[in-house]
């Protein structure tokens, strides 16, 4: 992990004690307002995100699906760098890839509702756009979701796979892009011309 900027703690928060702050926020209903709280970097803690939506804490995967919500509600996204927050404790955990995962969703009209691994709900349109990404070299697609401020889900491979299904081509910017359809918005996932054949 990069070295985070800005003033720096001597004592590192641990994990406990991040949980009882993110349960006292709790408290008070809905969300904490993270994007309103910037106090003073205490440095970073033994906490990973896998690929795969589990928290590991010191090397070990945290069990507790409430502790690993709780978690989730306190983290904060400034760049490319990720972090769990209080009114008075900031600490910088590593994220491998979004720190969501959109586990399912359904239908319900003309929208797409997708939960993640920790409990959230979002219906996918211009506030929470759908993008898929490609590896250069393999082609392969990871598709994401924006679930809350700049925090994404990668959606997993059977819910993409039943995406894909309901796709429909639209002309999008200017190319035929095959995608679909959610909220009143249009998201591409490859240009038709791009298609394996038979699709």
């Amino acid at each position: 992990m990069t070295k985070r900027p800005g003033p720096q703690k001597n004592v590192t928060p641990t994990a406990e004690s991040l949980a009882d702050a993110a349960n006292k926020a709790q408290k008070a209903g809905g969300l904490p307002p993270v994007h309103l709280w910037n106090p003073d970097f205490c440095g970073d803690i033994d906490m990973r995100i896998a690929r795969d939506g589990t928290w590991f804490y010191q090397g070990t995967p945290i069990g507790r699906t409430r502790l690993v919500r709780l978690f989730s509600t306190i983290l904060k996204r400034e760049g490319d760098d990720y972090f769990l927050v209080t009114p008075v404790e900031k600490v910088g955990i590593t994220v491998e890839d979004a720190p969501f995962v959109a586990i399912d969703f359904r239908r319900t009209g003309d929208d797409l509702v997708f939960e993640t691994n920790v409990g959230d709900h979002v219906t996918a349109g211009p506030d929470a756009p759908i993008r898929v990404t490609r590896d250069p070299e393999t082609g392969e697609p990871s598709p994401y979701v924006l679930i809350r401020r700049n925090l994404e889900a990668l959606i997993d491979r059977k819910s993409f796979y039943r995406l894909v299904d309901l796709g429909e081509t639209e002309n999008h910017d200017g190319d035929d892009w095959f995608g679909v359809r959610s909220g009143g918005a249009f998201f591409p996932i490859i240009k038709t011309s791009e298609l394996p054949d038979g699709v």
